[in-house]
């Protein structure tokens, strides 16, 4: 889907849904922050494009040269992960995402679009996104939203529901044996099942109340990404009542494969280790107002300031009792793969 011009903006998601549901909106598309609270990027397009497949971008204008600084320092991002074991250890949480991040200054021009389709070209199942951010307000203004992540936090299609959670990663293996030896370790990794039933259980109780059915399989699958595996679970359902898949994107984010168990713990925690977000772990996508659309995960993703010159990317991971700090570092590490590949790095 491909979307342009503005003929209405929200950084209200429940007034966006309230014009949908009314009638005023025919379709809204953009981005929602990691934090409820915060201002989201919601425009209702003067024109839009739905197209089958993956959308082919033509290329843009050359990127220029970037140099990398850590916003988070190695020796940050561990005693991070150190503090946060520590309280999972005392029982204040069961589980917390901590992230981290580096800034990119370039020395030219910075043209989104080809960002954007870098991403694409670098994705073996067409998954990108860019959203402009701008309808957040003058903290955003000219800033846009990049990234490719193949999580679905939900897909609605008339009465039916899907989404595709994801939680526990590896990185990919240097050579075929190395690489499936990476992914059966990763699906017999205990720590890392009760990391991803965590996110399960919690997806399946609050879409519970809007579904008439739901199936949850017993176990989760393997994906794969060009950087890392992950464990996945997919889940369907039949909705209940006249929910937009902006409605349900809300009661849904942030998981806790972004954020953690029990959810405002774990915020808290984020906020006082990490900082905030901004839209980083939050969600990208559209909804009509027939209820139909489709929300993404914003992780792998980078906000790009062309008028500043600089990109930040973000890199998490969640963490448990029997997380290990060097080993969270170098899973980030792997994340940043997908963005730092699109720059050119």
């Amino acid at each position: 889907m491909s979307a342009e011009g503005a003929e209405a903006t929200f950084s209200d998601p429940r007034a966006a849904s309230a014009a949908l549901k009314a009638g005023r909106a025919g379709l809204v598309v953009g981005a929602l922050p990691f934090d409820h609270d915060d201002p989201a990027a919601l425009i209702i397009p003067a024109d839009a494009t739905f197209r089958s497949g993956p959308l082919q971008l033509p290329p843009g204008r050359r990127l220029p040269t970037f140099t990398r600084r850590d916003v988070t320092t190695r020796e940050q991002h561990r005693a991070a992960v150190a503090a946060a074991v520590e309280r999972i250890d005392s029982g204040e949480l069961e589980k917390v995402v901590l992230a981290r991040a580096i800034e990119l200054r370039a020395d030219g021009d910075i043209d989104p679009a080809e960002v954007a389709r870098r991403l694409l070209a670098g994705s073996q199942d067409g998954d990108a996104y860019l959203a402009d951010l701008s309808p957040a307000g003058p903290a955003y203004e000219g800033a846009v939203l990049a990234g490719s992540m193949p999580e679905s936090l939900v897909r609605v299609d008339g009465a039916h529901l899907s989404c595709a959670p994801f939680a526990g990663t590896a990185p990919r293996g240097a050579t075929p044996g190395a690489d499936r030896a990476a992914a059966d370790d990763l699906f017999s990794s205990a720590k890392d099942r009760a990391e991803h039933a965590y996110v399960v259980d919690w997806i399946a109780e609050r879409l519970a109340p809007l579904c008439r059915d739901l199936q949850v399989p017993a176990e989760p699958s393997l994906h794969s990404t060009p950087q890392v595996w992950h464990l996945s679970t997919p889940i369907r359902g039949t909705l209940a009542n006249a929910a937009t898949a902006l409605d349900v994107a809300l009661a849904l984010y942030p998981t806790p494969a972004v954020c953690g168990t029990p959810s405002d713990t774990a915020r808290s925690v984020i906020s006082e280790l990490e900082g905030p977000r901004g839209f980083y772990g939050g969600a990208v996508g559209w909804a009509d107002s027939d209820g139909n659309g489709e929300w993404m995960v914003a992780l792998r993703c980078a906000e790009l300031r062309p008028e500043w010159g600089t990109v930040r990317a973000w890199a998490g991971g969640g963490i448990v009792g029997a997380s290990d700090p060097d080993a969270e570092y170098d899973e980030t590490t792997a994340k940043f793969g997908t963005v730092l590949h699109a720059l050119g790095l």
